[in-house]
């Protein structure tokens, strides 16, 4: 079982053969890990996490947040496959919410900090923090510029949140291993990993930072704490 682009190349450069379940990936279409969601081939299947579709409704939670943002900043990385997607239903979401996007761009850990900079600069008055492996690994960082720079942050992955960031909204993660679980299982009773589908989420969770909102001075409205599915104090 593997999670994120890395280590599913690392596992599919290292066997052809042994059967490969993914636990999260954004679109395992044009990263190349498999032919189609229908039918996988190869030795590759398991659980997309829906991270493009799920921007749009992001950006809405973070409306609600704070109502009046008009110019919002899209933090993504461009050298994962699954970023263009990402911007391109941002661009859309924007588009429908009058809102301006910011597109800003961190290939590795030491952009980060311009990125922000850039944010500021260009008075952004949010962010939206894409799905990366590299920008989840440098999450702490990214939750402490937010901070600093009093920017409200939406994210695709809660551990985003429980590491400071103020919301997050995305697949379920303990559904998206017990699933994972399953393909495991499917397999070992004879499967082929190829003709297995690959499968979207069906359980999404948003988690909200009280300590992140009350330290930038937000409100978060009682509907959307009453739709949490965890709330950090």
């Amino acid at each position: 079982m593997t999670y994120a682009p890395p280590a599913i190349q690392a596992a599919k450069q290292a066997s052809g053969t042994i059967p490969i379940v993914m636990a999260g990936i954004i679109d395992p279409v044009a990263t190349g890990f498999v032919a189609s969601l229908a039918r996988p081939g190869g030795n590759i299947t398991g659980l997309t996490l829906m991270a493009p579709e799920l921007v749009g409704k992001q950006l809405e939670i973070l409306r609600e947040v704070v109502p009046k943002v008009s110019r919002v900043a899209l933090l993504g990385n461009p050298a994962n496959a699954g970023n263009a997607p990402q911007v391109r239903h941002a661009q859309d979401a924007a588009r429908a919410l009058g809102v301006r996007l910011q597109t800003l761009e961190a290939r590795g850990p030491s952009e980060i900090d311009s990125a922000f900079a850039a944010m500021t600069s260009e008075r952004a008055g949010a962010v939206i923090v894409l799905v990366d492996a590299m920008l989840i690994e440098h999450r702490t960082r990214i939750a402490d510029l937010a901070a600093t720079r009093r920017l409200p942050a939406v994210y695709g992955l809660t551990d985003h949140a429980e590491a400071g960031g103020l919301l997050a909204y995305g697949a379920s993660v303990l559904d998206r291993f017990r699933r994972t679980a399953t393909y495991v299982d499917r397999i070992l009773k004879g499967a082929k990993p190829g003709d297995l589908p690959i499968e979207q989420p069906t359980k999404f969770e948003l988690v909200i930072n009280l300590k992140t909102a009350k330290a930038l001075g937000l409100t978060i409205p009682p509907s959307l704490l009453q739709r949490a599915d965890q709330v950090i104090e």
